[in-house]
């Protein structure tokens, strides 16, 4: 047995290529990679956190599903990971269930307050003002904690109190700083000043930072998680808590009220469904941009024969950063809140379109986006985040993405909870809105109103191969985000690398300004031959953190993004 699992691991971290006929006189092992997955024949935990990817396993080997791992992990992650774990944010949960055998996406994008209007965000000469992106009117109203439990309520095994009880402990007795964790909090010491609370929590009396190894204890953000234990969403929205953000929003200027938390929901939606080359993707719909951009974007690859290329050759990168530059051009013309605005979703996610938008496309030279415009997908129509992927051995699959925001969001902790609050104000079309008001023209479909989604780049997904889940992946990273699934994507689609080796390829951006955005250290010739097809190239940071799982046989093999520390594979 021992064998037969060494074989297929072997198996399934090769690539496909043919055995030299030199290979029978060899006498030492070898491997075709120098990137090595994590495997596991018992399911897979992958997240940004070395503690909450131990508390997603636990929940495994307690009897829990895919499911209650994915809650516990999300409720730990705002205790391990602040600038980005949170209750106080939103995100999106593509979940497969393997008994109904059916995907669905929880959408819990957080929701403009009531009181908010679009002048409040906007300065006299429609530049975006620093209040949508820093402080308390920066929020929007969070819908994590009602999109965990809407997803354990409908999909969980284990008792709700449970599935919580790691994160109390976790914030009640402390976490050990990483050096990483500890140089975050100094270099987030001015977001993190807008509440005193903020400041309290994650700084020494004397206003001196923890260092690497000191305990960190959250003893506020306890007593909230002990809230929710007990009382579920309604003591966040409704209840105690929800009292308290209401006092310290009012004591400060915020705009989010116990009526704005009391009419909070969590939408669960059909997921967008393309497909690549044969396989199945399963992405969110808006309010989510990213899925769909990511269909467009694979839908018109399609129309090249990217295998042949070559991986990693500049030939291929300069295909998909003009792919990218076409999608990017398209995504806010169509798309938007489904509750608020009809756009051409389906158009956009076309075959028939991205064939059209293909044509574009000079693979001997990039095309100045001043030249470009946004397609028409209408004719086309038919009738600080993180990311954590977890697989179990029952066949259930979750992909959750969810975020504050900037890292630490809006810098807001409101007092007495340990709860820290998004940023997401800042990512409707505010600036764009003022100029169609000044015109007179149709304002964007992602133009702020109460009570609305603002579209998000998250996109949480699973891709299907021969009907069944093969690769639960999902990435951070704001605009990036499309990007780097994109490149993951075709990193095991088209090249047939596994999954860690897929993770560590170096990763390219292109949106609508004229750069192609490229990692640290790219390899020089590469960047050479880029540029003498038009590309201007700007070196950037590193994209993303991929946490993604892919099953092959009875294998789960998982891979932890490098880039930012601290990020672990586990098998439970």
């Amino acid at each position: 047995m021992i064998l037969r699992k060494f074989v297929l691991a072997f198996s399934a971290l090769a690539l496909a290529l043919p055995v030299p006929a030199t290979a029978q006189s060899r006498h030492l092992l070898e491997y075709p990679s120098i990137h090595s997955p994590v495997v596991g024949t018992r399911g897979m935990i992958v997240s940004q956190n070395a503690v909450a990817s131990e508390v997603g396993a636990q929940i495994l080997r307690d009897g829990g599903n895919a499911i209650d791992a994915a809650v516990a992990i999300g409720f730990a992650l705002a205790v391990t990971l602040p600038r980005a774990g949170n209750i106080g944010g939103d995100g999106f949960m593509t979940v497969y269930d393997a008994k109904s055998k059916q995907v669905r996406v929880l959408d819990f994008r957080g929701i403009a307050p009531r009181a908010a209007t679009p002048a409040m965000f906007v300065d006299n000469q429609g530049k975006e003002r620093n209040i949508a992106s820093y402080g308390y009117m920066a929020p929007s109203v969070p819908g994590t904690v009602a999109g965990l439990e809407h997803a354990h309520r409908k999909w969980g095994k284990l008792p709700w109190a449970k599935v919580v009880a790691p994160a109390i402990r976790l914030a009640r007795d402390g976490v050990k700083l990483t050096a990483d964790e500890a140089f975050v909090f100094g270099w987030g010491c001015q977001r993190l000043s807008n509440s005193a609370s903020g400041k309290a929590t994650f700084y020494k009396p004397d206003g001196s930072l923890y260092a690497k190894d000191e305990g960190l204890k959250q003893p506020e953000l306890a007593w909230t998680l002990g809230e929710i234990a007990k009382g579920g969403a309604k003591a966040f929205y409704t209840g105690e808590i929800a009292r308290r953000i209401e006092a310290d929003m009012k004591a400060n200027g915020g705009i989010i009220t116990r009526a704005d938390l009391a009419a909070y929901k969590p939408v669960e939606r059909d997921p967008l469904v393309g497909s690549y080359r044969g396989y199945q993707v399963y992405t969110p719909p808006p309010a989510s941009a990213g899925g769909a951009t990511l269909l467009n974007m694979l839908n018109i690859l399609e129309h090249f024969d990217l295998k042949s290329i070559g991986a990693g050759s500049a030939a291929s990168l300069h295909v998909m950063a003009e792919t990218m530059k076409l999608a990017y051009l398209d995504r806010y013309e169509a798309l938007g809140d489904p509750a608020f605005v009809t756009a051409p979703v389906r158009g956009f996610i076309a075959k028939e379109y991205a064939a059209e938008r293909a044509k574009l496309i000079d693979l001997g030279k990039a095309i100045p986006v001043r030249s470009l415009a946004p397609g028409d997908p209408l004719k086309f129509e038919s009738p600080s985040t993180t990311h954590f992927s977890v697989a179990d051995a029952e066949g259930n699959a979750v992909s959750t993405t969810y975020t504050l925001g900037s890292d630490f969001g809006s810098g807001v902790m409101i007092a007495g909870t340990g709860i820290l609050l998004n940023n997401q104000m800042n990512n409707f079309s505010h600036e764009q809105a003022w100029e169609a008001q000044r015109k007179g023209t149709k304002p964007p479909l992602n133009a702020m109103a109460p009570g609305k989604r603002m579209l998000s780049t998250m996109m949480p997904t699973i891709v299907f191969k021969e009907g069944k889940p093969w690769l639960i992946v999902g990435t951070p990273g704001g605009s990036t985000i499309i990007t780097t699934m994109l490149q993951i994507v075709v990193n095991t689609i088209d090249y047939g690398l596994n999954i860690d080796e897929a993770t560590h390829q170096p990763r390219i951006y292109q949106g609508t300004t004229a750069s192609l955005r490229v990692e640290p250290n790219f390899n020089p010739d590469t960047v050479a031959a880029l540029k003498a097809r038009g590309h201007r190239i700007e070196m950037d940071e590193t994209m993303g953190s991929a946490q993604s799982i892919m099953i092959t046989s009875d294998l789960f093999l998982g891979a932890a993004d490098p880039r930012r520390p601290g990020a672990k594979a586990i098998e439970p």
